[in-house]
Formats: structure tokens, C-alpha cells, sequence
């Protein structure tokens, strides 16, 4: 199987960093890394190009990294909350996606994207959590999301939150849902 070198344009999962030279299949780097612009193609010949692209490359990612610790100064600690609607056993109506994070970090005049949140699936019960932004390979701040009942101004277990549920007399129809918009999109990723 034939393999030509390259060099990285950009972070490529399980591949390597921006400004690598690494060996991958040909196929791949001339039908995917080379026409989407994710690398160049390493030769003898081109090799001060490639020593020069090298540089630019190592100041933009010292560039963005600072921006990236900057950023998570700033994110470090913050702490979020949501209400929502709590079913049987201290099941979320509508969970608290990426998406959910995203727009309340965006009220607090930070805009981070929603993929780099953290978050394997969405949040379907009240408590505490510790969501992690990865704004830069090495930076990811942590964050405290709240996710409390709505009515409460304290977090209750599950199973508090059920007893209290029963306490009051609430119950809350199975087929009713409210689900946040995007949501879906959110879990497939």
C-alpha cells in the first residue's frame, strides 16, 4: 500500500497536530487531506515551504492557544443554571443540551461553539455537574452547571424531587414533552 508524507494544516483526530509531518495512506491524502486543504503534500522538493509553513503555523497556534487561556480565565468557575420540569424518578422533561449551555454561556457574554462543549449526552436529571469547554487542545476550563426543579430554589436528589412531587399532588402527564428545539441534533453527535 502506498504512503506519501504530509503536513498538517489543521488538528486531525487520531492523526496529529497542526504543523506535523506525518505518513497516511495516498488515497486518503490526495482524495481527502490535500483537496479540502487539511494538508501539503511533504516533498524533498518543497521542504523550506514546508519549514516556512511550519513557522506561520507555530504563531498562529501560539496566537490562539493565548486567546484560548484567556478565554478560560474567564469561563473557569463560572457556574450556570436551568429549571425544568421533573418527571417520574427525577427524569427531565426537556434535558439541558450543548445547544442549552452554549445560548446561556452566550447571555453571559461569552460565545463558545456548541461542539466544543463537553457534554457526551445532554443532562436528564437534576443536580450538579461539571461540563469541561475545550476552547484549545490544551485549555478546557470546567464549568458548574445547576439543573434544578422548577419551583426549587435547592437541588434535590431524584429521589427527594419524587417525594416532593407526591407530597404536593403534582403529577405530570406521561405524553406531554418539552423538549428543547435542536435537541435531537444535540444527541446525534
Amino acid at each position: 500500500m502506498a504512503h506519501m508524507e504530509v503536513l498538517l494544516n489543521e488538528d486531525i483526530d487520531n492523526l496529529g497536530h497542526r504543523g506535523q509531518v506525518v505518513r497516511v495512506r495516498s488515497g486518503y491524502g490526495r482524495n481527502y487531506l490535500l483537496p479540502q486543504g487539511l494538508a501539503i503534500e511533504a516533498t524533498p522538493g518543497n521542504k523550506r515551504m514546508i519549514e516556512e509553513h511550519q513557522r506561520v503555523l507555530a504563531k498562529r497556534e501560539n496566537r490562539e492557544k493565548n486567546a484560548a487561556r484567556e478565554q478560560g480565565d474567564k469561563l473557569s468557575g463560572v457556574v450556570i443554571s436551568f429549571d425544568r420540569r421533573v418527571g417520574e424518578h427525577g427524569i427531565l422533561y426537556g434535558s439541558v443540551t450543548a445547544m442549552d449551555i452554549a445560548a446561556a454561556l452566550h447571555e453571559l457574554g461569552q460565545k463558545v461553539e456548541r461542539r466544543k462543549i463537553s457534554l457526551r449526552e445532554p443532562i436528564k436529571e437534576i443536580g450538579e455537574f461539571d461540563v469541561h469547554i475545550k476552547l484549545h487542545r490544551d485549555v478546557a476550563p470546567a464549568i458548574k452547571v445547576i439543573v434544578r426543579k422548577i419551583g426549587t430554589e435547592e437541588i434535590a436528589p431524584p429521589q427527594l424531587a419524587e417525594t416532593l412531587a407526591e407530597a404536593s399532588g403534582e403529577t405530570a402527564p406521561a405524553a406531554e414533552s418539552h423538549e428543547s428545539p435542536g435537541e435531537t441534533e444535540a444527541t446525534e453527535e
